[in-house]
């Protein structure tokens, strides 16, 4: 299979990805994950595991899942799912990343294709609709069912696990990558242990492409043998940021009242025997679970008292304010939320952040200033056309502004982001219907409308020869 066939049926597997109701675009995990991810990709770029063909043809996008379970899985095309349970139970970035490393180490190595390539009989798409099946038991095993059709398939499942050779291999470059990219190698071990005890990655054959390691004494002892030719200095500790982001991870993974209710019960307990990391943790959920109950005004005591606590470490002071400016949001207080914004930045000189500007939009939007909150969303939109959530803030501001015609288009382009291309013509289709009937039309965003709309029509067709 080329690079190019591996990557639309990865394509074909993310729509549906999209489209559960477990996927989401959280900016600010979102923006913690792909830190890590965008090092482990340079560290592979200086390693040479990431010829220059996979790096442009294939997505390299992570996908995360509203899911308790401590999983990660490798797609094809270079796409990575990441379950919230797994970023809430790691104790450190060196942990998480040695679970990324691992599984963009499948991808480099073309471990997907090269399983493939043994299924000469079989169709790609139904190997696609297999894969998909096993991502659905990973939430509701009787879902595996439904989506894994026909008796062939069924006979097939087990023989698209990665083999154990394949296996040491992801171990073995991973290890190299997240060293290279600066992270400590210890992360594996304690990662190893983590999902032992989870008991969610059991090499049982049953998720094809849903990576599950086989975390067996063999292969800890072997990280730790190649732990002996590094020096190291003190143990990693959890860090006050990866604990409010694990909180955050725990939180939005379990919306629950009851799950709400004891993150604030928590908070209000004796904290004198947890370390300053954990305490931040546990302020951090607390005050997400008072805006989840509508106790507005015990979530923004929790928030002060958490960014009081925090304004040594800058890291740490940024995600408190990133928390301020969503509590004001969710109270209608777009000022209060743009005085948090404008103070948060995560280092000396860095750049506008997505989760910065998608809160700021949100502030702009709401305070009657959509045509700033559009341009700035425009200028990001240049260099990020996939970004469906940026999308959805345009369309946002666009119709805040009365620009109805801006407003279906941007739309439209939060399908065509998500691969629903479909839809994308559906409401291309109304943005033209509106152009035809509506005076004083904006002629050049007319001619932007049926251009897209010429280009997802291509689109489409190609998806239909593939089938």
């Amino acid at each position: 299979m080329s690079s190019s066939a591996e990557r639309r049926l990865g394509d074909r597997i993310a729509r549906e990805l999209y489209r559960d109701p477990d996927y989401l675009d959280d900016a600010i995990l979102g923006e913690y994950v792909q830190g890590i991810w965008q090092r482990l990709m340079d560290g592979a770029r200086q390693r040479g595991e990431l010829p220059p063909e996979l790096e442009e043809r294939f997505a390299w996008d992570v996908v995360l899942g509203r899911d308790r379970s401590v999983n990660a899985f490798a797609l094809p095309g270079g796409y990575m799912g990441v379950h919230l349970g797994l970023i809430a139970v790691v104790s450190s970035e060196d942990e998480l990343a040695s679970v990324l490393a691992h599984e963009l180490s499948h991808v480099t190595q073309r471990h997907i294709v090269r399983i493939i390539s043994r299924q000469s009989n079989q169709a790609p798409w139904l190997i696609g609709a297999m894969i998909l099946g096993a991502l659905a038991a990973s939430s509701n095993p009787g879902a595996a069912g439904a989506m894994i059709v026909g008796g062939q398939a069924a006979a097939v499942q087990g023989q698209l696990n990665f083999s154990r050779d394949m296996e040491r291999e992801a171990d073995r470059v991973g290890y190299g990558v997240m060293t290279q990219a600066g992270f400590d190698a210890r992360g594996f071990v304690g990662m190893f242990e983590k999902l032992q005890q989870a008991n969610r990655f059991n090499d049982t054959g049953a998720f094809p492409y849903l990576r599950s390691h086989p975390l067996t004494t063999e292969r800890i002892a072997d990280m730790q043998a190649r732990q002996q030719l590094q020096t190291h200095t003190a143990v990693p500790q959890l860090t006050v940021t990866h604990a409010m982001l694990a909180a955050r991870a725990r939180m939005l993974a379990n919306p629950e009242v009851d799950s709400l209710r004891a993150a604030l019960l928590r908070a209000q307990g004796e904290m004198a025997a947890i370390s300053p990391a954990e305490q931040a943790g546990v302020l951090y959920a607390a005050a997400l679970g008072a805006v989840g109950l509508r106790e507005f005004e015990q979530a923004q005591r929790w928030q002060e008292r958490l960014q009081a606590m925090v304004l040594d470490d800058p890291r740490a002071a940024y995600q408190a304010r990133l928390l301020g400016a969503e509590l004001a949001l969710a109270t209608g207080d777009p000022r209060r939320a743009s005085m948090f914004l404008e103070g948060a930045t995560p280092g000396a000189g860095s750049a506008v952040t997505r989760p910065l500007l998608f809160l700021r939009a949100r502030a702009q939007t709401q305070s009657g200033q959509p045509r700033k909150a559009a341009e700035q969303l425009q200028v990001w939109l240049a260099s990020r056309p996939r970004d469906a959530q940026a999308w959805q803030l345009l369309s946002a501001a666009y119709a805040a502004q009365g620009l109805t015609l801006q407003a279906v288009r941007a739309e439209a382009e939060v399908h065509a982001a998500r691969l629903d291309y479909a839809a994308a013509r559906d409401r291309l289709r109304a943005a033209q219907e509106l152009a035809r009937q509506g005076p004083g039309v904006d002629h050049v965003e007319a001619s932007i409308i049926d251009t897209r709309s010429r280009q997802i029509d291509l689109l489409l067709r190609e998806q239909a020869l593939e089938r």
